[in-house]
């Protein structure tokens, strides 16, 4: 038993009934890239850009901190177990790094990807609101996608669709003779964890832009399982905490 599965389940979860062990969800931010630096939009319409030389750094040191879950912080959680990644070059990169420190593969998860953000492709906020007016708001908002590109609660549906999956692929563990807590970490993007957390919360989407992890942070999600992989509860442990 790895450290944290002897405390699986919390005093405040859903009344127990059929839950399973809870599956923990550590979703990484990665690390900066030059477009990070600019404050220019980078979306998942282009694979790149990559980490620049601080954002290798940020993601070596994150993925320290995923390792130290369950050993020397978060001792309630259980060791990271598995890494996924979306497609993007820098969230490979990241999740490269957590899977060499934790000695596991990377999962590429194309439902964890960032916003497309269309024709504001490597724009400034300012550069758009000079060109588009308040559309930028209104995306900010939830109210609009970007021009060819997706809105922030489409985001939030398919990064929930994943972490729906990822909670029944858990269960079906379980139910097949291998109830434990697990965690496993999720390398992803600013827009795409703030949706996460929003989704999570039920938080209102016009909401979701106050949620901000910084590059290279850690939020922690804790999904309460039913037996049949449906996900009874969710607990928001952490949102954007610092790994530098």
């Amino acid at each position: 038993m790895t450290a944290g599965q002897s405390q699986s389940r919390s005093p405040f979860a859903a009344a127990e009934g059929d839950l399973v062990s809870p599956l923990t969800m550590v979703l990484v931010r990665h690390g900066v890239t030059d477009m990070t630096e600019t404050h220019a939009l980078s979306g998942s319409g282009e694979l790149g850009p990559a980490l620049n030389a601080t954002g290798r750094i940020q993601a070596a040191k994150a993925a320290d901190a995923v390792y130290r879950i369950g050993r020397k912080t978060w001792e309630q959680v259980p060791h990271v177990s598995r890494v996924f990644a979306s497609p993007m070059t820098r969230t490979q990169e990241t999740g490269g790094a957590i899977g060499r420190r934790i000695g596991a593969h990377v999962e590429t998860e194309p439902r964890v990807r960032e916003i497309h953000f269309g024709d504001w492709e490597g724009f400034t906020g300012d550069e758009i609101a000079a060109q588009f007016g308040d559309a930028i708001h209104r995306w900010r908002f939830g109210e609009i996608p970007a021009p060819a590109g997706e809105s922030i609660p489409q985001v939030g549906e398919r990064f929930d669709e994943f972490l729906v999956d990822a909670a029944a692929d858990h269960a079906r563990r379980c139910v097949d003779g291998d109830d434990q807590a697990r965690a496993w970490a999720v390398a992803s993007h600013a827009v795409a964890i703030k949706s996460a957390v929003g989704v999570s919360l039920a938080m209102p989407t016009t909401h979701w832009g106050q949620i901000w992890p910084s590059p290279a942070s850690l939020t922690i999600l804790r999904l309460h399982v039913h037996a049949d992989g449906a996900i009874a509860e969710r607990h928001v442990l952490c949102v954007g905490a610092r790994t530098d």
